[in-house]
């Protein structure tokens, strides 16, 4: 081979930025909320998940009316929300609550941070079975509790308190429980209502009473937000197990029958 023989450089495929902005700023959101909580902020971390909430389910509608989806767009979205939905709310947690179950003594201590770990590994786990289904899954249902909704019980739970001039060591064995039972269900096999299919485009229309209840829905969110977010967050974590059940009770019931 000869010295003037030409070199080819290697060709680097580009990314999509519009979306991955949006990914990226959900991100810095969940650091951000580690970032609070550690300086005691609690109210501003918990409010840093619910904007990572938001920021994530902006980025992939983005993708899609854009057309500007990709493999990469879907792997980074991922890594994002293991970071904002499952780091940040166990660290949220760990510090506002769970670290002082070790006054208690060494054992009450490693309970403390292992249901923080418990949480964040149920999340990561949520989110890997999540890819490796996405093309067989139901559109329509979520299997498992996902991780921003999971995000959202713990973080309004935290702020609700934190509002309210609690302190976490007030609810240091209650936080156990409450990352244990949250991180568990996000690897549960419960069916929950994705919302994918509700008229969100151009052309969907819904009728006049939807907006009713929007009214009714926003007023008491604007007046006290973090209790509104708690009281909606965990009547949609009960929903799982209840509409599950309801549905294996009714196929029993349609057998006996028959």
């Amino acid at each position: 081979m000869s010295d003037s023989t030409p070199v080819r450089t290697p060709r680097h495929r580009g990314i999509y930025l519009l979306p991955n902005l949006f990914t990226t700023g959900a991100m810095f959101a969940g650091f951000y909320a580690i970032v609070a909580s550690i300086g005691g902020s609690y109210s501003e971390a918990a409010i840093a998940v619910f904007v990572a909430a938001v920021l994530d389910g902006m980025d992939g509608r983005v993708a899609r009316l854009t057309g500007t989806q990709s493999e990469f767009g879907v792997q980074y979205d991922s890594l994002s929300d293991l970071i904002s939905f499952g780091l940040a709310p166990s660290l949220v947690m760990y510090t506002w609550s769970l670290s002082s179950l070790k006054d208690y003594g060494p054992t009450w201590g490693k309970i403390g941070w292992a249901a923080a770990f418990i949480y964040a590994a149920c999340a990561a786990l949520r989110l890997a079975r999540f890819n490796t289904q996405v093309a067989v899954i139901d559109k329509q249902y979520f299997q498992g509790l996902a991780s921003p909704a999971a995000a959202a019980v713990c973080m309004s739970f935290v702020w609700s308190m934190d509002k309210a001039g609690a302190i976490g060591e007030e609810f240091c064995f209650v936080m156990p429980v409450i990352a244990v039972v949250v991180g568990l269900l996000m690897v549960s096999r419960f069916r929950y209502f994705s919302f994918k299919s509700l008229p969100m485009g151009e052309r969907d229309r819904v009728p006049f009473l939807w907006m009713i209840v929007a009214v009714l829905v926003l007023v008491p969110f604007f007046v006290d937000p973090p209790r509104v977010l708690l009281a909606v967050s965990v009547l949609y974590m009960l929903s799982g197990p209840v509409v599950t059940l309801w549905g294996l009770a009714t196929r029993r019931r349609r057998r006996g029958n028959g």
